[in-house]
């Protein structure tokens, strides 16, 4: 069953993408045309001017993204009374550290480097898991877990210190294999690290799996202090709202197929 939800999460997004959205709109609107329908074609292409316009204009992906940010602020370096470490993959470009033969961070290079950190000043006793394989459906290719073998050499940490989970391919496997790894005791206290906006989402998931996390969050995206803003930036802005809409969308898919608390 986590295989065929996994695919089918894949394969709805492929359509449900906004930049995918916004291709089948214009796509209407050219058809219209061919068809000769030039009122719908008209409120096609003016509409899909307007929202256009407003996502390059207004930082809307933002707004998406601080409500889930919000729910757990940044927090203190950790002190030594923790069971034990989970850090998310997500961070690493793989394809690009594979054709490279360099390490390649992407948008969420600050899970893997919160990692180094937490490898550097928390006692050896404590454990670390890092968890990631490869989001694709096919050609597999290099994993999170091989990325950050390389990162941790690179910054000369022993990679024996780490646990490295590589089969993972959303958040659902991350938590059920690394629990299957490290079978974490009731009323340990076990430190979550991801992203800011994938926080909430990550912390229903190990809920369903009964494993008590505090979350750590990292990768801030919002401007909390100038949400409320005009710049024109269409690409970045687009990137955010997709972000924040695929994060929204896999909080209630999650939610209905029981998969997260």
């Amino acid at each position: 069953m986590d295989s065929l939800f996994f695919y089918v999460a894949k394969l709805a997004w492929v359509l449900v993408a906004l930049d995918s959205l916004l291709i089948i709109w214009l796509a209407l609107g050219v058809l219209c045309l061919l068809l000769a329908w030039q009122r719908l074609a008209r409120w096609l292409f003016t509409s899909l001017l307007m929202v256009c316009l407003i996502i390059g204009l207004f930082p809307v992906g933002e707004w998406l993204l601080y409500s889930l940010e919000k729910q757990y602020p940044p927090m203190a370096m950790p002190s030594a009374d923790i069971a034990g470490v989970i850090v998310l993959g997500g961070g690493e470009e793989n394809a690009q550290t594979a054709a490279w033969q360099q390490v390649n961070l992407g948008s969420a290079g600050e899970r893997p480097l919160a990692l180094l950190q937490m490898a550097k000043r928390l006692p050896d006793t404590t454990p670390i898991v890092f968890t990631g394989g490869t989001g694709k459906m096919t050609a597999q290719g290099m994993s999170g877990a091989q990325v950050m073998h390389q990162l941790l050499l690179d910054h000369e940490i022993n990679p024996e210190r780490i646990i490295f989970e590589s089969q993972s391919r959303n958040t659902v496997e991350n938590a059920v294999l690394s629990k299957q790894l490290v079978n974490p005791q009731v009323g340990d206290n076990w430190l979550l690290i991801t992203s800011a906006f994938h926080m909430p989402r990550s912390v229903a998931i190990f809920c369903q799996q009964n494993w008590q996390v505090t979350p750590y969050p990292v990768d801030f995206r919002s401007r909390k202090d100038k949400l409320w803003r005009l710049d024109w930036d269409f690409a970045k802005h687009l990137k955010n709202l997709n972000t924040a809409y695929k994060e929204w969308l896999g909080i209630v898919a999650y939610k209905v197929a029981g998969k997260s608390c």
